[in-house]
């Protein structure tokens, strides 16, 4: 037996053609924040789903607090709290009937659920507005009561699937303070989390993160070595007009890629050729009319990383 949460070993799953999922392996150890991190079709809710059970893998196998997945589902879900991307709760029952009616499946009895769903209502700030109907709720609130029905049952494993996709970034930051606290808490304890998002500042809030691409994990680890894989090899430009600074920077042999950022431009070098590109790139920005404001070196970003294992990985 391994001190792994969850164990899942070589995951396929195709929908008639389509590779959905395409030998995914995961291990998650207790108390463990880990991102799934990509754009959408990468897999990431595939994967999710069959975490938890909600579809059978082609090829592969799934423990879950040392059950099989495949072989022990119930047991399995037991220990499992899932959130889905979809809002999924009764729009026409209060918060707290929503809650009651998830412990009441999972068979909780009222002396249990009562208690634990208004320290839960508590612990994600809805216990004022427990009799309020769901449908009432904003996207934030409906958000919170998610993770609370998905807690009631005291889970080891939380699986949320993208959300915080659509709310606010007030919303989101809330959100993830709670994620935060209840990994790191005395009720949480053990609890691992796996959230799917695409991201790259929810990213770099996890403990690990595993990039996906074409249903394929494409590069897995904590967020300051998957950054440390470009140190040295970020630029950032700003000036204008910033279409002849990208086709200028483009233009240049030691240059890799040029992204937006917002306002500037992050440029992607070859390994150690910043200094080259550093002092003749404002020589040719002016030579071709732009105006250069700032140019300098920069620690790459989640996205600078993502975008560049994307372009070299072609499965």
């Amino acid at each position: 037996m391994t001190d792994y949460l969850v164990h899942a070993e070589d995951l396929y799953k195709h929908f008639g053609a389509t590779q959905a999922v395409n030998g995914v392996s995961l291990r998650i150890v207790p108390g463990e924040i880990y991102g799934l991190v990509g754009s959408d079709g990468a897999g990431k809710t595939t994967t999710m789903r069959l975490l938890v059970g909600a579809l059978k893998p082609n090829q592969g196998s799934i423990e879950v607090c040392g059950y099989d997945v495949l072989k022990q589902t119930e047991q399995a879900r037991s220990a499992i709290g899932y959130l889905s991307q979809r809002f999924s709760m009764y729009e026409d029952l209060s918060v707290l009937e929503n809650i009651r009616f998830f412990a009441e499946v999972r068979g909780l009895s009222s002396t249990e659920w009562l208690p634990r769903s208004m320290e839960i209502l508590e612990f994600v700030g809805l216990e004022k507005f427990k009799d309020r109907r769901a449908g009432q709720l904003s996207g934030g609130m409906k958000q919170k009561l998610g993770l609370a029905s998905a807690l009631v049952t005291r889970p080891r494993l939380l699986l949320l699937d993208e959300p915080t996709t659509g709310v606010d970034p007030v919303t989101r930051q809330d959100f993830w303070q709670l994620v935060i606290k209840l990994v790191g808490s005395r009720d949480g304890d053990g609890v691992s989390v796996i959230i799917s998002t695409p991201y790259m500042d929810e990213a770099s809030r996890c403990h690990r993160v595993g990039f996906m691409k074409n249903g394929q994990i494409i590069a897995e680890d904590t967020p300051s070595n998957l950054r440390s894989r470009l140190n040295g090899r970020v630029l950032e430009l700003r000036g204008s007009p910033l279409n002849t600074l990208r086709h200028v920077a483009h233009t240049d042999v030691d240059v890799e890629d040029v992204q937006a950022f917002g306002d500037r431009l992050h440029i992607r070098v070859g390994e150690g050729k910043s200094n080259l590109v550093l002092k003749r790139l404002k020589t040719q920005i002016k030579q071709a009319g732009g105006h250069v404001d700032e140019l300098r070196s920069v620690p790459p970003v989640l996205e600078d990383v993502f975008i560049a294992l994307s372009e070299s990985n072609h499965a």
